[in-house]
C-alpha cells in the first residue's frame, strides 16, 4: 500500500481534469477564431488539411499543458 499515495493520486486527478478543461476551452477559442465551423468543414466538406491542423493544435496544447503540470 506504500505505492498508493492518496495525496499524489488526488493531485493527479485534479490536474488531469484541469488540463482537459483547458484543452476544451482552447479548442473552442480556436474554433471561434477560424472562419466557418470546423465540424462542418471536416465532416461534411471532408477538409483533410483542416483536420490535420486541428489535430496538431490539440496535440500542441496538450504538450504545453503536460509540461506545465509536470514542471
Amino acid at each position: 500500500m506504500e505505492y498508493l499515495n492518496l495525496k499524489a493520486l488526488t493531485a493527479s486527478v485534479v490536474y488531469s481534469v484541469l488540463g482537459i478543461i483547458i484543452l476544451f476551452v482552447s479548442f473552442y477559442v480556436f474554433n471561434k477564431l477560424t472562419p466557418g465551423t470546423l465540424r462542418r468543414e471536416i465532416l461534411e466538406e471532408h477538409n483533410t488539411a483542416l483536420a490535420i491542423i486541428a489535430a496538431a493544435f490539440m496535440l500542441a496544447v496538450a504538450v504545453i499543458i503536460s509540461a506545465a503540470i509536470h514542471g
